[in-house]
């Protein structure tokens, strides 16, 4: 296991992607600190052009517990996105660079290939959500956010890493189809599908009954953060569901073309 993970962790360094992924979450954050510095003074952002004369910002307010709202929600949909993509660079380009069959031949068990390689996805996502965490608490103390407290650090923390956690076991399905696509382009529309259903069930109201809108309304995207437990059993069911899967296929299918 530790000799399989130390060569998915070396794919990783040689290649462009997690400075892709790095570079969208620093995207992410500086998004949010610009938000939080127009919230801070709007007529300030019109006359140096950075919002519309016509725009109107009503109900937000420039301080901790709404800079932590905007890193949530941004985790909760940009992060299935990220996240999405990671897994399916992981899983797909064995097949994208006609690896696979080299995978098959080596004397190491297919379910530990795959748990190697669900295991450096979940430490890379979560080396993004430190990033995030971390440069968003930098850019917040530079525009000196009001509203600091031990217990807002806490719950806003706790929020964004949970709200990932979530959107993170939402992917391993995305692995699924990238492996059965054997490929990048069926996982990029699986994820792109799993995106635009979110949206579409949860302006419904059903949100709280398909998985891939879950995170969405735990951080708050459709107002009240909603998570209640219901909805958390059955993301990590799909998780678990989309790992197992995962292996399952591995273990099985015919990998002879």
């Amino acid at each position: 296991m530790i000799a399989v993970i130390a060569v998915e962790l070396l794919k990783a360094r040689r290649s462009r992607v997690p400075w892709v992924t790095a570079i969208a979450f620093t995207v992410v954050a500086l998004v949010g600190g610009l938000f939080m510095f127009i919230l801070q003074d709007v007529d300030r952002a019109r006359t140096m052009g950075l919002v519309g004369t016509k725009a109107a910002l009503v109900g937000a307010t420039a301080d901790w517990p709404a800079h932590f709202s905007f890193l949530a929600q941004s985790t909760a949909v940009g992060g299935m996105i990220v996240f999405g993509l990671v897994q399916i660079w992981i899983f797909g380009r064995e097949f994208a660079r006609h690896t696979a069959k080299d995978l098959l031949a080596l004397p190491t068990a297919r379910v530990t290939i795959i748990a190697a390689k669900f295991a450096v996805v979940a430490a890379w996502c979560l080396v993004l959500v430190v990033q995030l965490l971390v440069l968003g608490l930098a850019i917040g103390a530079v525009l000196g956010l009001p509203g600091w407290s031990a217990d807002v650090l806490l719950a806003g923390v706790v929020r964004v890493v949970g709200v990932a956690l979530l959107t993170m076991l939402l992917t391993t399905p995305i692995a699924l189809v990238a492996c059965m696509g054997r490929g990048y382009l069926a996982g990029v529309g699986a994820m792109i599908a799993a995106v635009f259903c979110a949206q579409i069930v949860a302006a419904l109201g059903y949100g709280q009954f398909f998985p891939w809108s879950v995170p969405a309304l735990a951080s708050g995207l459709a107002g009240e953060p909603e998570s209640g437990l219901p909805g958390i059993v059955l993301v990590v069911v799909t998780g678990a569901a989309g790992a197992v899967a995962t292996a399952w296929w591995w273990r099985q299918a015919d990998h002879a073309d």
